[in-house]
């Protein structure tokens, strides 16, 4: 089972450094080392669709992101990531998306990218981290303006991976198609004044100015937050495959941080904020604090 789990992650791997290219079910079985039938009922099995379907779906979002962030002309965006016609990437985009690369190049609406989560860190997650050796955690003191934060809600998830159970990753497309003050989105675990009754503690959004007056996609809320300070933890970078650990080590060091040293308090009445796990800068996780009064003596 290890073995083909593995084979799916190459075959996506693949797919990740080729994109561009026509990519047959040929170069796919020779990526995951298996027959064609076998690798295309493998791809099936752990990832609920077609390699065709898959292509599509990262290529059409890479494309809607190129429109938006580098301002790219259609006909570059459907030549450039392997389309073969510039009516058909049109047609593919309006299906994908519920509208055409003209009017989202206009206006940049939230849309649903497919984000290729790797198959391989559905196992990798259930080991458990080792956490005698502990990586070293940077630690810096910021402020976060008033904002509002556009957040869907789940039931019952108090972390990511019971958050994507209930709502389910693609969330995360919609969120990254979406501007935000911080230049991604955001997860947060909320306080119990920001909860509504029989939602969860932990959501993920888009943080957006004070004022913000536009499209709320359906199915999300707006709650506003007062400026706060907050502790930045930061680890160090990581090989995707430890993801895991990595995560853990910031939050044992976390736990562990007493701000009084700083002359500071955990300020729990702000949500605690977690960014998305990227190797090459470290996992981010800050949580809210507040200076310490200060005792004064009594006089006489």
């Amino acid at each position: 089972m290890r073995e083909q789990l593995l084979a799916v992650q190459r075959m996506q791997d693949y797919i990740e450094k080729n994109l561009a290219a026509d990519i047959t079910l040929s170069d796919l079985a020779r990526a995951s080392f298996f027959s064609p039938w076998y690798s295309y009922r493998l791809f099936r099995e752990y990832l609920g669709q077609t390699p065709a379907a898959y292509i599509r779906r990262l290529r059409l979002s890479r494309s809607a992101m190129r429109l938006k962030k580098e301002g790219c002309k259609i006909t570059d965006a459907a030549n450039d990531l392997g389309f073969g016609s510039v009516d058909g990437y049109q047609r593919a985009f309006y299906r994908e998306f519920g509208c055409n690369p003209g009017q989202y190049v206009k206006e940049p609406v939230p849309i649903p990218l497919f984000i290729p989560y790797g198959v391989k860190f559905k196992e990798l997650r259930k080991d458990i981290p080792d956490m005698e050796n502990l990586q070293s955690v940077f630690i810096q003191l910021l402020q976060k303006p008033a904002r509002k934060v556009l957040i869907k809600r789940a039931v019952h998830a108090q972390e990511y991976f019971a958050y994507c159970q209930e709502v389910g990753c693609d969330v995360w497309g919609l969120l990254s198609s979406m501007d935000s003050l911080c230049g991604e989105p955001v997860c947060l675990w909320l306080p119990q004044a920001y909860r509504k009754p029989n939602t969860s503690m932990y959501v993920q959004g888009v943080e957006v100015p004070s004022d913000f007056d536009g499209e709320i996609p359906e199915g999300f809320d707006a709650i506003d937050l007062q400026a706060s300070e907050y502790l930045m933890f930061q680890g160090e970078p990581f090989r995707e495959e430890d993801y895991a650990k990595a995560i853990r080590a910031v939050q044992h060091a976390m736990e562990r941080y007493d701000p009084a040293l700083i002359g500071y308090e955990w300020n729990d009445a702000s949500p605690r904020i977690q960014l998305e796990p990227r190797g090459e800068r470290g996992y981010l996780e800050l949580r809210a604090v507040k200076r310490m009064a200060v005792k004064r003596k009594p006089l006489g």
